[in-house]
Formats: C-alpha cells, sequence, structure tokens
C-alpha cells in the first residue's frame, strides 16, 4: 500500500547575523544553507501493518511522514500510496488517508466536536447513516460520547487528542499516519489511545505508520520498527530483532532463601556477577547460555525465586544511536547507568559492538539493516524469535 523508493528532501534555509548589520547585509547578500532533512531513504508496508518510526529530534520523521502524507514534496526520489503520488494531492488520495499530529489540533476550538465531525462530513461526503455508525462507534471506544457537545477549547488534552481521532477517522481511512499521538498524554489517556488504536487496526486493517519517542509506544503497537538518523535508514526490521542483535547479554537475578553466610556460584557457571549479597545474586550471562546457566544455578543453589530480563529496548535503540555516532557514549552510558536500567559495570561494546553492515531478510520480505557483531559467539543462537502479535501480548 505504501511504496517509497530512494525518497530524498533538501531544505534550504538562510542564514542571518544578528543585529541590525546583520540584517542589513542580508539585503544585500544571504547565506544560505542546505539541510538533508530526507536521504535516499526505501520503505514497504503492506495492508494491516503498523510500522514505528524512531529517531531522535531533527532525524527526519516528520518530514519523511509529510513526504508520504502529501503535504512536502520530496527533493528526489518517488513514492506510491494506495497508487497515487502523495504530492500531487489527487482528491481520491486524500479521501483515503488520515494524518493524526499529535502537536497539532485540525478541530476547530470554539466549537464542540459534534459540529466539527458534521462540517467534515461535508467535506469527505460521507453518507449519514454510515458516518452515524462510525461516529458511535469511535465516541463509544473512546469513550467520549457524553463530550461530544463541548468546546474543543474545554476540553482536557486527553480527551482533546481522542476527538483529534475520531475526526481522522471518520472517513474509514485506508492509510493512516500517527505523528506522536500520545505527546503530553497522561499514562491513561496514552493507554487508552494504544489500545483503541490496536482495535481499530484489527477490525479495519490500515497500513499505519507511526512515530513517538514513548518507547512504550512502539513496543506495544509495532513489530516492526525503522530507525532514522540524520536523514538515513540504521535499522529496517523487527522489534525482537534488535534485542537478538544488539543486546549480547540477559541478566539473571537469583533471591536465595536465608543464609547467614554468602554462597558460592555452582562449578563451571559461566557469567559475570552484578550485585551479591546473603539472599540475592545477580550475573549477567551471554544470551546463548542463559538455559544452562539459570539450571546450573537453580541446581547448585538455594532458590526461592528467580528471574531472566532483557536489557530494556529503549536502551538497546539508543545504544545503537550511540554506536552510529548520534550522542557521546560516555554521557550516554553515565545517565542509563544513573537510572538503573543498565548495570553499572557495561560498557560501549556491550551496547553496539563494532563490525560491518549486512542486509537481511525479514519475513515480510522486508529488508533490515543491521550491524553485524565481530564477536563469533553473537551469529547465530539465542532465543527464538518471538512471532506473537502485540495485541495478543500481556
Amino acid at each position: 500500500m505504501i511504496e517509497v523508493e530512494r525518497l530524498s528532501k533538501t531544505f534550504v534555509v538562510h542564514k542571518k547575523a544578528p543585529g541590525l548589520l546583520g540584517s542589513v547585509k542580508s539585503l544585500v547578500k544571504r547565506e544560505k544553507i542546505e539541510k538533508r532533512a530526507v536521504r535516499e531513504v526505501s520503505l514497504r508496508i503492506g495492508e494491516g501493518e503498523i510500522v514505528g518510526l524512531v529517531g531522535a529530534n531533527g532525524a527526519g520523521k516528520t518530514t519523511l511522514v509529510k513526504m508520504r502524507a502529501g503535504i512536502i514534496h520530496p527533493t528526489a526520489g518517488d513514492a506510491s500510496v494506495l497508487g497515487y503520488r502523495p504530492w500531487e494531492r489527487h482528491n481520491d488520495f486524500r479521501r483515503q488517508i488520515a494524518l493524526i499530529m499529535g502537536q497539532k489540533a485540525q478541530l476547530w476550538w470554539d466549537l464542540p466536536a459534534a459540529d466539527c465531525f458534521l462540517l467534515l462530513r461535508e467535506i469527505y461526503q460521507i453518507p449519514e447513516r454510515r458516518y452515524r455508525e462510525t461516529l458511535d462507534f469511535l465516541s463509544g471506544a473512546l469513550r467520549v460520547g457524553a463530550e461530544l457537545n463541548i468546546q474543543i477549547r474545554r476540553l482536557s488534552l486527553g480527551e482533546r487528542m481522542k476527538m483529534e481521532l475520531i475526526a481522522a477517522l471518520l472517513h474509514d481511512p485506508r492509510v493512516v499516519f500517527l505523528d506522536e499521538p500520545t505527546i503530553g498524554l497522561d499514562l491513561s489517556a496514552q493507554r487508552a489511545i494504544r489500545d483503541f488504536i490496536l482495535d481499530y487496526r484489527r477490525r479495519h486493517r490500515p497500513a499505519m505508520i507511526l512515530t513517538s519517542h514513548y518507547m512504550e509506544d512502539i513496543e506495544r503497537l509495532c513489530r516492526r520498527i525503522v530507525i532514522i538518523r540524520d536523514g538515513e535508514f540504521v535499522f529496517d526490521g523487527a522489534l525482537d530483532e534488535i534485542v537478538r542483535t544488539f543486546a549480547r547479554h540477559k541478566v539473571i537475578t537469583v533471591h536465595l532463601q536465608r543464609r547467614e553466610a554468602e554462597v558460592e556460584l555452582p562449578a563451571g557457571f559461566r557469567g559475570e556477577v552484578i550485585e551479591r549479597s546473603r539472599d540475592l545474586i545477580r550475573v549477567k550471562v551471554e544470551r546463548d547460555h542463559v538455559t544452562q546457566s539459570a539450571a546450573r544455578l537453580i541446581g547448585g543453589l538455594p532458590v526461592h525465586d528467580l528471574s531472566i530480563e532483557e536489557v530494556d529496548i529503549g536502551t538497546v535503540i539508543e545504544g545503537l544511536l550511540v554506536q552510529r555516532g548520534e550522542t557521546p557514549a560516555a554521557a550516554f552510558l553515565e545517565e542509563e547507568q544513573a537510572r538503573g536500567r543498565i548495570p553499572s559495570d557495561y560498557g560501549e561494546e556491550d551496547l553496539a559492538g563494532a563490525g560491518s553492515e549486512r542486509e537481511d531478510t525479514t519475513e515480510d520480505g522486508a529488508v533490515s539493516r543491521i550491524r553485524a557483531d565481530t564477536h563469533p559467539e553473537r551469529s547465530g543462537g539465542g532465543d527464538p524469535p518471538h512471532d506473537t502479535d502485540p495485541a495478543e501480548r500481556p
């Protein structure tokens, strides 16, 4: 449904020195700077797929979304959405897409939502019966039926965002662009919107592109993500593949039965002790040896409880961006360790190993560009892929 081939966008901005003198000089000669927002990216998205677009501020996420929605004309490359070139803005194309931007409102603040929806019904020429059925379903699913006749300006931020979702989906679009739909919302509103998006996707199967800085949005909604840095894709593939590929270790936490003295680890145990006391041991083990290590700990220690944890997915993605030069590695590690999200003895090599680039093909035929690590123990093995739909995960 969405095909993008070597799409690029370069903005030309003018640079002006401060003060009156700078203003006068700019009248005679203006210094131009070219900013390459998107650089020759290619992407394919099928029906019913939700793809997460992840990157730092200024990486090019919103620019890419706007080009695919037809708001911005690209500098180079081509794109096809539902068989149309988006920037030609054909009416048949615009009737089949929706763009939801968390930081920009499309509804009229002085009007109640119900009046805004009536205007949109006329714009999209939605039959009366279908309009009523869709509005009843959307307002019921988002639990805002009682607020439809209240001015938009008097609604809470979460309620306004729900009204924006209804407005964007009234005409049953086949392609939906979601640009930070949960930004600024509280936890309860975020959860409600995530649940609604999953339910809507199950019922209508549109192609969806989601950008967000909240990793819970990405983990809950997307099976596939694209990481973009400085306008270029550095990863395109399954969400679980990032952890399998870039996180070399897991952390095993063992709670011991109460002891007067510390116990010794079983003979032959392969792992690195992170934390140790009389009633708790935390060890870092290589992914390929997690099962054997856990079995040795259970068999050789008085275990009361045992848990196996992945490194936080957000930490792994940030580590990938560190590897690519997004932020200073030392500062990133210090911040993450202070938060307690990664072990204190982790180094830069644990987050993202240097190596050569390779291409892998995922089950849906999408090409994922990842970094092949120089350490042989990371090629192959590990945990099996997680093929469970995010909607079915606990």
